[in-house]
């Protein structure tokens, strides 16, 4: 084990000699050759969870924004994550916004991207998709929107159409902030309405499919508690099978790499913690003990995915954290976590879900 994470560290410092969006191709394209990075799976039934007919073995995922276009779920689920999201997907093909948009705030662990969900599009990414889709495992979809569809709602109609017949699970994002008005989807009236719309697709896939896919909501930590409330009860009133809490911030709380904090985008790693942890409970309060939701934001190891897990989180994601740990952290947490279960007397790690959740709900967002 010691001669791997000597390895992988190696190769951790080779990818930072490159500039960040060059080195997430460079990892892309590793991953694509199917080369097995060295990695030990933990097995452990403990760490299971249901979700409709849907097994995650463990609960840890690698987040949206790491495989776009969905060409190495397979790579992911074999290093050892519990499921992969693939995404952000929109209809057509898109470019995104200009380059530079991704900075390595290393002495935060931090990475700041304004992306603008660049991505090959529908088509190209079902098609890929569809291929590997008998190997099984839990692998979800991102859908958002182009930035030029004036209606947008109509983008994630069409999101869930295309891929229903693959999607273990959908997660409908919009709470990027690097696309334009994306974010005023979470008002009230625009959030019932995109997912009514969502909804029905969905539904009426399901009568041709006859599977139910799982529709998650991915919101922003960014808002105050009105609005988290008005989300709530939106989502508990049309029943959205579950949340994912949360994408990046816009805020900037203090940072040591004062040169790349003025970079406009979304701020992930370390520094976000805190206000995604804290949105986190504040939701699994709001939508009480029963509705999925999975945290993000911040998960640098054990700890705060134990953190997370406590404050109200059913499964996990991360992406940031294997920019700065490598893929040695995905071991890491889960051994961490199964070692906590065994601590606290458990009989599975659902059991730990939201039992501090108070203490993170009744924080200020607003530092």
């Amino acid at each position: 084990m010691s001669l791997i994470r000597v390895a992988n560290k190696i190769g951790l410092k080779s990818l930072h000699m490159l500039e960040p969006e060059a080195a997430h191709e460079a990892t892309i394209r590793l991953l694509k050759t199917g080369l097995s990075i060295p990695c030990f799976p933990v097995s452990d039934g403990r760490l299971s969870y249901q979700l409709g007919d849907l097994f995650f073995a463990n609960p840890l995922g690698m987040a949206a924004g790491f495989d776009k276009n969905g060409e190495v779920p397979d790579a992911l689920l074999k290093m050892g994550f519990g499921f992969a999201e693939a995404g952000t997907v929109t209809p057509k093909p898109q470019e995104g916004n200009p380059k530079p948009r991704n900075f390595r705030l290393t002495a935060d662990e931090a990475v700041i991207n304004r992306y603008g969900f660049n991505n090959d599009g529908h088509e190209m990414v079902y098609n890929r998709l569809r291929r590997r889709h008998r190997k099984g495992g839990v692998v979800g979809i991102n859908i958002g929107a182009n930035k030029a569809t004036q209606d947008k709602a109509s983008d994630y109609e069409a999101g869930v159409r295309r891929f229903a017949d693959i999607a273990s699970y959908f997660t409908v994002n919009i709470s990027s902030p690097n696309t334009p008005g994306l974010r005023d989807l979470q008002a009230r009236g625009a959030l019932s309405d995109l997912l009514v719309r969502t909804l029905a697709a969905r539904d009426e896939e399901t009568e041709k499919l006859g599977r139910r896919v799982p529709v998650l909501l991915k919101i922003a930590p960014d808002m105050g508690d009105d609005q988290l409330k008005d989300i709530a009860e939106e989502v508990m009133a049309l029943e959205v099978d579950g949340l994912v809490v949360s994408n990046t911030t816009v805020d900037r709380p203090a940072l040591k790499d004062a040169k790349q904090a003025v970079e406009a985008g979304g701020l992930s790693g370390k520094p976000l913690f805190r206000k995604s942890t804290i949105a986190l409970a504040k939701m699994r309060r709001l939508v009480g003990p029963n509705l999925p939701i999975i945290g993000v934001g911040g998960i640098d190891g054990g700890p705060a995915a134990w953190t997370k897990i406590t404050a109200g989180a059913n499964l996990l994601q991360l992406y940031t954290s294997m920019v700065f740990n490598g893929p040695d952290v995905i071991r890491d947490i889960n051994t961490y976590l199964v070692q906590q279960v065994e601590k606290q007397g458990l009989s599975n790690l659902q059991e730990a879900v939201g039992v501090n959740v108070d203490a993170w709900a009744d924080l200020s967002l607003i530092d």
